[in-house]
């Protein structure tokens, strides 16, 4: 049986927390208790200024780490292939203001008119950093699509509305929260680290014995 380990996410947004919990417990059972930036009353600003999912996110668990907690942090967006990746890391703040969805999906629009590929995908990465320095774990999760000329759908967030997915005929705004934690880029990319951690924590369980 795996030992419990306490890991601190990278956020303070408490829904995240408890959705990690959740996808993280199905996987790997009670084995991580999650601990959040306010929870060890971490108050620093961490700049992420990478220019991929995977340096954002290592940035982010590696400024935790360094103050002595396994650390595990996430960044996640969209890349259109006809734009060349973007809006990438970019993503949340694509039209400039962080978080506004419709002027986010307004430009992503327009900067697709007249072009005939509209394949794109939703890109997770979760980077886990450890305090003694060892190996970081870094884990992908990726779903296929494409986007559409108008929205559809009325749930989900960001992209959702455009962002078609033809196995079921939906778009992410038309899945219901089990169809799209079903074959979402953050649940593949939660199991993904699932794995590399259980593997990791078993060989270090073995290497003390």
């Amino acid at each position: 049986m795996m030992k419990r380990y306490e890991v601190v996410l990278a956020s303070r947004n408490r829904g995240k927390l408890a959705e990690l919990e959740r996808l993280l417990c199905a996987e790997l059972g009670d084995s991580i208790v999650l601990k959040s930036l306010d929870d060890i009353g971490f108050t620093e600003d961490i700049e992420e200024n990478g220019t991929t999912f995977a340096e954002n996110a290592l940035i982010k668990a590696n400024a935790v780490a360094a103050k002595g907690y396994i650390a595990l942090a996430d960044d996640s967006g969209l890349c259109v292939g006809a734009l060349d990746g973007a809006p990438g890391v970019f993503s949340a703040r694509y039209a400039g203001a962080h978080g506004d969805d419709a002027a986010n999906n307004a430009l992503l629009l327009k900067n697709l008119e007249g072009k005939c590929d509209r394949a794109a995908a939703f890109v997770t990465v979760f980077a886990c950093a450890f305090p003694d320095g060892s190996e970081p774990i870094v884990a992908e999760g990726r779903v296929a699509g494409e986007i559409l000329k108008a929205p559809r759908g009325e749930g989900g967030f960001g992209y959702d509305p455009l962002f078609y997915y033809a196995p079921f005929d939906k778009t992410f705004a038309e899945l219901d929260r089990e169809e799209k934690n079903g074959i979402s880029h953050r649940g593949a990319a939660v199991r993904a680290f699932a794995r590399l951690f259980a593997a990791r924590m078993i060989h270090s369980c073995l290497k003390e014995n």
